[in-house]
């Protein structure tokens, strides 16, 4: 038997495709938020001693386009993959980020151009998190391991 909306919980999300999403954002006292998705999935911030909001942000930049060189290698052999960020925000409010920086690393016997042509496709198409920052001058390098 089907659920009909009104019986479904407030945040799960319908068999419709993926154009729309649900979330809800709690304040747990203090400086504490709890940010749930529609499968009452949890991730808690702390803004003064946590990750922050624009922290979090950041780190879904590089966890996005992480995804994209995982899934782009997934017929190489590699052992690791990660990105590191830095990035420059504006000193005044609102504190938006003005650059982003990213370095990928991965270990494995992966061809370098490979490796750039992936990155470059993630950030021009597939990320979305990236793509929602056009205005932020977003650059990426990438550095192969080899054992």
């Amino acid at each position: 038997m089907a659920t009909s909306p009104s019986h479904m919980h407030p945040l799960q999300e319908s068999t419709a495709p993926r154009s729309s999403m649900q979330g809800r954002v709690e304040w747990t006292g203090g400086h504490g938020l709890k940010c749930i998705n529609s499968n009452e999935q949890s991730l808690d911030l702390d803004w003064e001693d946590g990750p922050s909001p624009m922290q979090v942000t950041l780190q879904m930049i590089g966890a996005c386009s992480l995804v994209d060189v995982v899934v782009g290698l997934k017929d190489r052999t590699f052992t690791d993959a990660w990105v590191e960020m830095d990035s420059i925000r504006a000193e005044s409010s609102p504190r938006v980020f003005k650059s982003v920086e990213m370095v990928y690393h991965v270990r494995g016997d992966i061809p370098e151009k490979l490796l750039h042509r992936i990155i470059e496709k993630s950030h021009e198409k597939y990320c979305s998190v990236s793509n929602m920052f056009t205005d932020v001058n977003m650059t990426f390098s990438s550095v192969v391991h080899r054992d």
